[in-house]
């Protein structure tokens, strides 16, 4: 495995990489931006019209498994090597990730985790993301040039990275893991709407909700290690046991991840499923839809 990068990287280093001209087979910038219907924002049409020099698109709904009838089920390592490797991503590449959103990052964190649970550890996200460096007064433009493809060899590093419906629901029962739910506490307590059709907002039994925006600071960066650690703390979880992210489709559950890696915690697990899976396939009684529903569930 090659060298690992640093986890959060400046918009002023990445606008100094770029003033270089040293985006290229070592360095590439990918624009992650992805967004919920209710936003009503398109990230690839967005990407057209202005992005950061030398970036390309990663569509986070076309690197997937497309056989799966859940959003953003992981693809196979074979996939994700050609999808990347066909942006100029290679073994050696240092890859740093961003996106559009409002909040400093929102999909980005997915991606970050795609690349490390596919054995590739050069890889940084922005921190900030586009809003931050707009705010610097660095330049974006709508160019775009499609790079020479490149050889990636993605690896699971960890298969237990990852974990299935399968994985969650014997966790019901041994309680080995910390489910951590990055919705909104409306979404995850049943008292606001889910973003899909059909789907009723709730919870696993047994989770705590942390939603991910908590994480970030009024700028959209990333929290310092010792305010993210009095925020797990505050929110009853333990960064010495094993956690697990969730949330609709799998996406912002990455942050948690970040979260307790800049932490130096174990390294977490991501139920890629989420509750949208969870919602479709578990029975009545693992689904808690409400706060009557979680009182009754925590008395039995």
């Amino acid at each position: 495995m090659t060298a690992r990068a640093e986890d959060l990287v400046p918009a002023k280093w990445l606008a100094d990489m770029v003033s270089r001209n040293q985006v290229g087979p070592r360095l590439r910038i990918l624009d992650t931006s992805w967004y919920l219907p209710q936003m009503k924002r398109d990230g690839k049409r967005e990407f057209a019209r202005s992005h950061i020099p030398g970036a390309c698109f990663f569509d986070i709904d076309e690197c997937v498994d497309a056989s799966s009838e859940f959003d953003h089920t992981l693809p196979s390592a074979e996939f994700f090597s050609e999808y990347v490797g066909d942006l100029g991503i290679g073994d050696d590449t240092h890859v740093v990730v961003y996106d559009a959103s409002d909040f400093g990052a929102f999909t980005c964190t997915r991606v970050w985790w795609m690349f490390r649970y596919f054995g590739h550890s050069r890889v940084s996200l922005l921190d900030g993301g586009l809003g931050k460096w707009l705010r610097e007064g660095h330049a974006v433009t709508s160019a775009y040039a499609k790079p020479e493809a490149a050889r990636f060899t993605a690896t699971v590093h960890d298969p237990q990275w990852a974990k299935s419906f399968e994985d969650m629901t014997c966790n019901l029962a041994s309680r080995e893991l910390q489910v951590v739910d990055m919705r909104t506490y409306g979404r995850f307590s049943g008292k606001e709407p889910e973003s899909r059709e059909g789907v009723q907002p709730g919870h696993i039994p047994g989770s705590k909700c942390m939603p991910f925006f908590n994480f970030l600071n009024k700028d959209g960066m990333f929290l310092r290690p010792e305010e993210l650690k009095k925020l797990f703390e505050e929110s009853g979880v333990d960064l010495k046991k094993p956690l697990c992210g969730s949330c609709g489709s799998g996406v912002t559950a990455c942050h948690m991840v970040l979260a307790a890696h800049l932490c130096g915690a174990p390294w977490p697990s991501v139920y890629v499923g989420s509750w949208f899976e969870w919602y479709m396939r578990a029975p009545p009684e693992h689904l808690v839809l409400s706060e009557e529903h979680a009182s009754k569930a925590n008395l039995e």
